[in-house]
């Protein structure tokens, strides 16, 4: 069994499909100077039927899927003026004097060479879109078959190193029946597009490549993020047996869809929706969500080479308010720097990055940019109920200074007549140790919480979650992080605003308890795990859930808690945690 990243529910049991660019051979072709021109015009008609072909895919994606999704292959037509890819190609065609797919071909691999240096999952990434352009091209500079997705002619699990968007979507959704890669996230594009299309999907698997072939067996269980080649006939009748309970259980959890998230002695809490798209507002819909509780603009920023205009982003926040009233919708300010840079925010590299200009940090630098943004959301909110949340918050003086530039976009629309909520909230992200030892402080100024887990526990324990050589130690259910949280809490509630929770572990059924127990207001997740969250609260009661509170204060490792967290939730989450038939 390989554990990967569960990025698309459902459990399937199926045949191997390998989907393998290696077949692809580009050889080392020279040419003579007389041929650099004939070279560069082929370059210019492969561009023009790429372009063409792309608008296409956008147009059809836009039209089945959404609108949002549709956007990512906008970004590709973008990537094909891309100095990074043509002209280098460009280059090395007048220069090396090789033919125009070999120069792309060479080109590929360098920018691959260069993103692998890159920390950031979400920047590292993103050069699967540079990939999926560049083969794009050289495909119809060759005339060979895209993604070699011809040899799917029957039902299968597509097995890949990665899948570009273009390969996902041109997949023929009556022949794919789940999804496994090498690489990825939950955030990459193949990831939000499979959840989109409903095709149960692990990615992160490292190596799956190297462990199947085409017409092997395999279990894909994105649930878990499971994943078996070669399984034995006992497991596939065990995970047969999964297979019908999941469906039960599925079924189960959708009659809940409209139930509150109520513990049964009446305590209430909010199960929000982490979104990257605004597109996924019909999956928060149908999953019962009580709204967003953290929309990610980081994405209106990327992959492009320019700025969202005002007008787009608030035709975007506006379109999203309307779909969730009257249920409410965070909007987090761009969440960007790192190695998340924008080509208009280019910054000179930093010693430490992740601890550098970014987040709050650089919209307070680009002040001009930041109002845009702020003008964007404050229009937006006189159609639906939305919020501000700040990222990065570490101190009051950068809260102050934030609620001056949203004051300041404020007198800007008040002077011009423009209708907004004057009484918009405006909210921080705690994700910096500093922010949470002073929240007594922050929550006089802040109108609500949400604690970031995600970077809270890689900067309390000093660990980054990214490096494989130590992220063991990334554990959220550490006991520093556990009596953190609940002194964040505690200052929010003695002055009276709410705090929620939106990184990982607010979507997980293990923690629900501990979280009832430490006190709070919301909990924001994944749309697909809404459900689950939501049974193990309509089937607790609060004094449970402050004596699994005080019983993980006698335990002294992450370990000790999880375990005991086992415990309490089997009984309540059986079809995930009860018995030995469900890994």
């Amino acid at each position: 069994m390989q554990k990967g990243i569960p990025a698309s529910p459902g459990i399937v049991i199926g045949k191997v499909f390998l989907l393998s660019r290696e077949a692809i051979q580009i050889k080392r072709t020279e040419i003579k100077e007389a041929g650099v021109s004939e070279e560069l015009g082929r370059l210019d008609e492969a561009l023009e039927k790429t372009r063409s072909e792309l608008s296409e895919i956008r147009e059809r994606i836009s039209r089945e899927i959404g609108e949002d999704y549709g956007n990512i292959f906008g970004a590709h037509i973008l990537m094909l003026e891309d100095p990074m890819l043509v002209d280098e190609a460009r280059r090395k065609v007048r220069e090396e004097r090789v033919s125009v797919e070999y120069a792309l071909y060479q080109t590929l691999g360098e920018v691959k060479q260069i993103f692998q240096r890159i920390k950031d999952p979400y920047v590292r990434e993103r050069s699967v879109d540079i990939h999926d352009v560049g083969w794009h091209l050289i495909l119809n500079l060759t005339g060979g078959q895209g993604g070699l997705l011809s040899g799917l002619t029957q039902k299968a699990v597509v097995v890949a190193h990665d899948l570009t968007p273009t390969d996902t979507v041109r997949m023929p959704r009556d022949k794919v029946v789940a999804l496994a890669t090498d690489l990825g996230s939950r955030t990459s594009h193949t990831a939000i597009i499979a959840r989109s299309m409903g095709v149960p999907a692990v990615v992160g698997l490292k190596n799956v490549t190297q462990r199947a072939k085409t017409g092997d067996t395999i279990i894909v269980d994105g649930n878990s993020g499971s994943v078996i080649v070669h399984p034995e006939p006992v497991v596939v009748k065990q995970y047969k047996r999964m297979q019908e309970k999941f469906f039960a259980f599925a079924q189960e959890l959708g009659k809940m869809r409209d139930l509150p998230a109520q513990t049964i002695d009446g305590r209430r809490v909010t199960l929000a929706a982490n979104i990257e798209l605004p597109v996924e507002v019909d999956i928060v819909h149908a999953h019962g969500g009580d709204g967003i509780g953290l929309y990610r603009t980081e994405f209106l920023y990327m992959n492009r080479a320019d700025l969202p205009s005002e007008e787009e982003q608030f035709v975007v926040y506006r379109d999203m308010a309307t779909a969730m009233a009257p249920k409410p919708s965070i909007i987090r300010t761009f969440d960007i720097g790192g190695d998340k840079f924008p080509p208009r925010f280019y910054y000179p590299h930093e010693p430490n990055p992740f601890l550098g200009c970014r987040a709050i940090r650089l919209s307070l630098k680009e002040t001009g940019v930041f109002k845009e943004q702020l003008r964007a959301i404050l229009r937006a909110s006189a159609y639906g109920p939305l919020k501000i949340m700040l990222p990065m918050i570490s101190g009051l003086e950068e809260l102050i200074e934030a609620k001056r530039v949203i004051d300041s976009a404020k007198g800007e629309l008040r002077s011009k007549g423009v209708a907004f909520n004057e009484a918009i909230e405006v909210g921080i992200m705690v994700e910096v140790p500093s922010a949470a030892m002073t929240a007594d402080l922050l929550s006089l100024e802040a109108d609500f919480f949400s604690i970031g887990t995600n970077d809270l526990t890689q900067y309390l324990i000093a660990v980054d979650r990214g490096n494989e050589n130590i992220n063991y130690l990334y554990e959220p259910l550490h006991p520093g992080v556990l009596r953190l949280i609940k002194r964040v809490v505690d200052c929010a509630h003695e002055a009276g605003i709410q705090v929620g929770m939106c990184g990982e572990m607010a979507g997980d059924p293990l923690c629900t308890l501990l979280l009832l127990g430490l006190g709070l207001d919301e909990l924001s997740m994944s749309p697909v795990v809404i459900p689950e969250v939501k049974k193990v609260i309509r089937a607790s009661r609060m004094e449970e859930a402050t004596e699994v509170v005080e019983k993980t204060y006698t335990l002294s490792t992450a370990r000790e808690i999880t375990d005991y967290l086992k415990t309490k939730v089997r009984d309540k989450l059986p079809e995930i945690y009860g018995g030995e038939e469900w890994p």
